[in-house]
C-alpha cells in the first residue's frame, strides 16, 4: 500500500510540474509609439520599422549587440586581405528564408548589389558607397571587395539597412516581410498591432517567446494603464512624464539606458537667413539645454555639443561652446542685419520630444526675437516634406542611427550642409582603421559642427524603459534602433 502511494505522489508531481500552470508563458505584448511606415528596413528611414523587424526578421551578414559591438550573424566568420580592402565572408549552412527559399551566396550578392545600385531606395545607401564588387565564390562564400579601405565596414553591415533580403520576397517586404530570423511576420493590423510568431527550422538558437505583438500606442498618457491592466507588459521606450506613477511599484522593472539619439533641432542650412552663421550660433546661444531637457525628457536626457552620445568612446563635450546667452544671442542677429528679428516655422513629428520641446524652444527663440510658427505634423508628413523635400525652416528629431556622424557630409541630406573641411575629415575617417586615428578624425569632426552651428544641439535622448519584472533580456542600451527580442523569456 504504501508503495502504490509512492507511485501516486510522484506521479502527480510530475504532471503537476508539467501543467501549463507551472510553465513559463511564451507571449508577450510589447507597447510602441510609432506605427512604421512600412515593413521594409531596407526602403525606409523611420526608425519604427527596425523597432519591429531588426534581429527579429531580418538579419545580415553582422548584427549590432546591445553594447554596440559587431558580432557575427549570417556570417559565421570573415577575413580581410592585408590591404584591408577585400572581405571575405563564410556564411552560415542550412538557413532558409521564411518562404522556405534557401539562402546563399547569391542572396548576399543580391541584397548589397541592390542596396548599392543607381536606382536604389535604401536610405542609408552610403552605408555601401566603398564597395566595389560582390564575388559569389560558393554557395556559402561571399567575397566584398572595397574602393578603398573602410574601418567601419563590419559596423556598417550590422545596419538594419544592410540586411538580407531573397530576390523572391524582395518586392513584397513593405507588407509582408520576409528574413531569416527567429521570428516570421504573422500579421499587421493597420493603426493596431504588428504580430510575429516563432519560426519554424530556424538555423540559429530558437525564440523563446512563441508570439510576440507589437501594440501601436501613440498616446503616451495611456502607457501605464496599459501596464497596469497587463494587456501590455513591456514599454522598450517609455513616456519619461510617466515613470513617477510606476516606478517603486515592484511588479515593473524600471530601466533607464543611453542610446545614440541625438535630439537636435534641424536647421536648413541654405534657406535664408538660415544660411548665415551667425544667425545658427544666435539660435544656439538662445537655447536654454536644461530647460528643454527637463521640459522634453523629465530631466533624464544627457545635454551635447555636437552629434555624438555621451556614451560613445570618441564623445567630446562640446556643452560649453554655446552657453545660454539671450544678450549674446540678440547681439548676433544684429550683426546678420535681424536685429528686429524675423518670423520662421518650427515643423514637429509627433513624439513628446518634439512636441514638448517645441513649446519650450519656440518660446526660447522668441526672447531673442525669433517667432515661430508652429506645425505638428504625423511622421508620413515629417519624412515627405522635411526629410526628402527639404521644405522646412526648423524641426526636432532625434537621430537614433548609430555613429551617424558622416550624415552631415551627404549633399543631399536635409540639413542643406556643406563645408569641404568637414567632407575632408569625413572622407579621411572612412579610409582609416587605426582606432586613435579615427578617435582624432572624430573629435575634428564634432568641432567643425560644433563651430558652424549647423544644427542646435540638445541632447542625448534616454532609453526609459518600463516592463514586467519577471521578463528578462529586454535591452536596457539602445546602441542601434532595436527591440531585439532573440534572448527574451518570462522567469518561471
Amino acid at each position: 500500500m504504501r508503495l502504490w502511494k509512492t507511485i501516486l505522489a510522484a506521479a502527480v508531481l510530475a504532471l503537476a510540474a508539467g501543467s501549463p500552470a507551472f510553465a513559463a508563458r511564451t507571449d508577450l505584448v510589447i507597447g510602441i509609439p510609432l506605427e512604421p511606415p512600412h515593413l521594409d528596413p531596407t526602403a525606409g528611414a523611420a526608425a519604427a520599422i527596425d523597432e519591429v523587424l531588426y534581429a527579429n526578421v531580418f538579419e545580415g551578414l553582422t548584427r549590432i549587440g546591445p553594447n554596440g559591438e559587431v558580432l557575427p550573424d549570417l556570417a559565421e566568420s570573415w577575413t580581410i586581405s592585408d590591404d584591408g580592402k577585400a572581405y571575405t565572408f563564410k556564411l552560415h549552412t542550412g538557413v532558409k528564408f521564411h518562404d522556405g527559399a534557401d539562402f546563399s551566396a547569391d542572396d548576399v550578392k543580391f541584397s548589397l548589389d541592390r542596396a548599392r545600385a543607381d536606382n536604389s531606395v535604401n536610405a542609408q545607401k552610403n552605408l555601401f558607397a566603398a564597395i566595389d564588387k560582390v564575388d559569389v565564390i560558393d554557395p556559402a562564400t561571399i567575397k566584398v571587395t572595397l574602393k578603398n579601405p573602410q574601418g567601419s565596414f563590419l559596423y556598417n553591415m550590422g545596419w538594419g539597412d544592410a540586411v538580407m533580403v531573397s530576390p523572391k520576397s524582395a518586392d513584397t517586404n513593405k507588407e509582408n516581410p520576409i528574413g531569416t530570423g527567429p521570428f516570421k511576420f504573422q500579421g499587421w493590423a493597420k493603426g493596431s498591432s504588428i504580430t510575429l510568431v516563432k519560426a519554424d527550422h530556424y538555423w540559429g538558437t530558437p525564440a523563446f517567446l512563441d508570439k510576440v505583438e507589437f501594440r501601436i500606442v501613440p498616446d503616451a498618457a495611456a502607457n501605464v494603464p496599459a501596464l497596469l491592466s497587463g494587456d501590455i507588459q513591456a514599454f522598450p521606450f517609455f513616456d519619461p512624464d510617466s515613470l513617477a506613477q510606476v516606478k517603486d511599484d515592484p511588479r515593473f522593472k524600471v530601466v533607464i539606458g543611453s542610446t545614440e539619439g541625438e535630439t537636435i533641432l534641424s536647421i536648413n542650412n541654405k534657406k535664408p537667413p538660415f544660411d548665415k552663421l551667425q544667425v545658427r550660433q544666435a539660435i544656439s546661444y538662445a537655447l536654454d539645454r536644461k530647460a528643454i531637457i527637463d521640459g522634453a525628457s523629465a530631466g533624464l536626457g544627457q545635454p551635447i555639443g555636437s552629434h555624438m552620445s555621451p556614451a560613445n568612446k570618441d564623445y567630446v563635450d562640446l556643452t560649453g561652446r554655446y552657453p545660454h546667452d539671450v544678450a549674446k544671442a540678440k547681439e548676433l542677429l544684429k550683426e546678420a542685419g535681424l536685429e528686429n528679428g524675423f518670423k520662421a516655422t518650427l515643423k514637429l513629428p509627433p513624439p513628446g520630444y518634439a512636441r514638448l520641446g517645441g513649446e519650450i524652444i519656440a518660446s526660447e527663440l522668441r526672447d531673442v526675437g525669433i517667432n515661430l510658427d508652429i506645425l505638428p505634423v504625423e511622421w508620413a508628413q515629417w519624412l515627405d516634406q522635411v526629410f526628402t523635400k527639404k521644405d522646412y525652416d526648423l524641426t526636432i528629431v532625434s537621430h537614433t542611427e548609430p555613429n551617424d556622424i558622416d550624415i552631415y557630409s551627404r549633399k543631399d541630406y536635409y540639413f542643406n550642409y556643406d563645408n569641404p573641411a568637414f567632407d575632408k575629415v569625413i572622407a579621411d575617417l572612412n579610409l582609416t582603421s587605426d582606432a586613435a586615428k579615427r578617435k582624432a578624425l572624430l573629435g575634428q569632426a564634432q568641432n567643425i559642427l560644433a563651430d558652424d552651428a549647423v544644427v542646435g544641439f540638445l541632447y542625448e535622448l534616454p532609453k526609459v524603459g518600463v516592463w514586467d519584472a519577471k521578463l528578462q533580456g529586454l535591452w536596457e542600451n539602445a546602441p542601434i534602433q532595436a527591440n531585439d527580442l532573440t534572448k527574451v523569456k518570462w522567469s518561471e
